[in-house]
């Protein structure tokens, strides 16, 4: 028999769980982002960003991979066209969960999932720009402590 997944259960039943996390990507691809409650906003976070990188890779496998969790066709090809040329530069990171105020009926904990849109920053020209500005303030701390010294010399 096999073991059940790990985790918070969000369903009733395994298939329904697949059923719902099913739908709640193609609602997320379809219009870029939505709310729901925060255990399932996690759930759907590794399904989605396992979907786009297969999107990226754009071969006819990965598509029919794809198909069988969206079944939305147009849905299917709005993720392999636009969606995965502006995930293109990303290597990882694909989507967003921001939390927002409970929700209202059951005070739930709430959040919104959204498609990280924004153009990756280079990582290496900041840590470049870190350590050059190091050296200038490590070069200018003895200068300040000579001159510190120089003048209670006085």
């Amino acid at each position: 028999m096999p073991t059940p997944k790990k985790g918070p259960r969000l369903a009733s039943s395994p298939a329904h769980e697949r059923l719902m996390l099913a739908n709640m990507a193609t609602s997320l691809f379809m219009h870029g982002r939505i709310t729901t409650t925060l255990p399932k906003a996690k759930r759907l976070r590794p399904l989605a960003e396992r979907l786009i990188t297969f999107a990226k890779r754009g071969d006819l496998h990965s598509r029919r991979r794809v198909m069988r969790v969206i079944r939305n066709k147009s849905v299917v090809h709005k993720l392999f066209t636009q969606i995965a040329e502006q995930m293109e530069q990303r290597e990882g990171g694909y989507t967003r969960i921001v939390k927002i105020a409970p929700r209202k009926g059951d005070s739930a904990p709430a959040a919104i999932i959204e498609l990280v849109t924004e153009p990756v920053s280079p990582k290496k020209a900041v840590v470049k720009e870190a350590e050059a500005a190091t050296k200038v303030a490590a070069d200018q701390a003895p200068v300040e402590a000579e001159a510190n010294e120089a003048e209670q010399a006085e």
